[in-house]
């Protein structure tokens, strides 16, 4: 109890989530198949945690309902946010059967009840579109194409909250014209630090404005291949 109070204390959460918080650390320290290379808890507490936990500065991701996390991979940012956001429902899209069999083992370790495992490409998840109060995605491709996966998946006024490092002129603004096309707008770029050490970090909102048009999603790979906005 004396680690979920401090991890609380630190990272400004409840003693609840701050249990699951940990239960999460220990399930990546001991499970081989934890699909990432930081499995150090202290180290783990930065890179995963501190970072996923920022997104709460976004005051639309704070107050969602529905939350998609896609390309889930070991859970993050979706988790931690499930665990901090308890209304929320948080759908944890990820592709890799590997991966997903991970997630669910990490839900029941964190005791995330409002988070669910679904095993699908973001173009793929019919199921979830226009159902989304916000989409969350952490490192995972340019602007332009997380933009074009998250936008069918948002209700109107709905939220892309993008995970980045470095500011990049290039991929803001083919982001920008990709967001054109889809029916978003760039809302915000902030910058975040979540602890010491781990660079710049920036969270890029986009808000869906108007509906995304019907021939979107484009079959699975093209929005990489065949990037809007290029």
């Amino acid at each position: 109890m004396t680690d979920d109070l401090q991890l609380a204390k630190r990272l400004a959460v409840t003693s609840g989530a701050a249990a699951g918080l940990n239960a999460l650390l220990s399930l990546i320290a001991e499970d081989e198949h934890a699909p990432t290379a930081v499995r150090d808890r202290l180290q783990g507490e930065d890179v995963h945690l501190a970072d996923s936990l920022v997104g709460v500065e976004v005051p639309q991701l704070k107050m969602a309902r529905s939350i998609a996390d896609l390309g889930s991979g070991a859970g993050f940012p979706g988790i931690p946010l499930a665990l901090v956001l308890p209304l929320a429902e948080v759908s944890l899209v990820e592709s890799s059967v590997r991966k997903c069999a991970f997630l669910e083992r990490a839900v029941v370790a964190a005791g995330a009840q409002n988070a669910a495992v679904v095993h699908s490409r973001a173009e793929s998840w019919r199921a979830g579109i226009g159902g989304q109060d916000a989409v969350v995605v952490r490192a995972l491709a340019p602007l332009a194409v997380l933009v074009e996966y998250a936008a069918p998946l948002l209700r109107i006024g709905g939220v892309l909250v993008a995970w980045k490092g470095h500011r990049d002129v290039d991929q803001e603004a083919a982001g920008a014209r990709a967001a054109q096309i889809l029916g978003l707008e760039p809302s915000a770029v902030l910058r975040v630090e979540p602890a010491v050490g781990l660079g710049e970090r920036h969270l890029h909102v986009f808000t869906k404005a108007t509906e995304t048009p019907v021939r979107f999603p484009r079959r699975p790979g093209m929005a990489i291949k065949r990037p809007l906005g290029a």
